[in-house]
């Protein structure tokens, strides 16, 4: 099984923490198959909102959340 990544980003209401303003506004930059992968991703995105505080970029494991015995 690949261990999948999703990488994606939008506007929260505290810089500190994952409570996204709006879901209908999600930037959804793509599924990776690797962590190196996506990290050059979610550092890209990063990188061009970078003068923004509240606009964030995060990584999901999702190889972590589909577990072999789930499927």
């Amino acid at each position: 099984m690949s261990k999948l990544h999703l990488v994606f980003g939008g506007r929260v209401t505290d810089p500190q923490g994952l409570d996204f303003e709006d879901l209908k506004a999600i930037d959804f930059v793509g599924v990776y198959p690797d962590f190196a992968s996506a990290k050059d991703a979610w550092r890209s995105a990063s990188q061009k909102s970078i003068d923004d505080a509240e606009m964030k970029y995060v990584v999901v494991h999702l190889h972590r959340l589909l577990e072999e015995q789930d499927l």
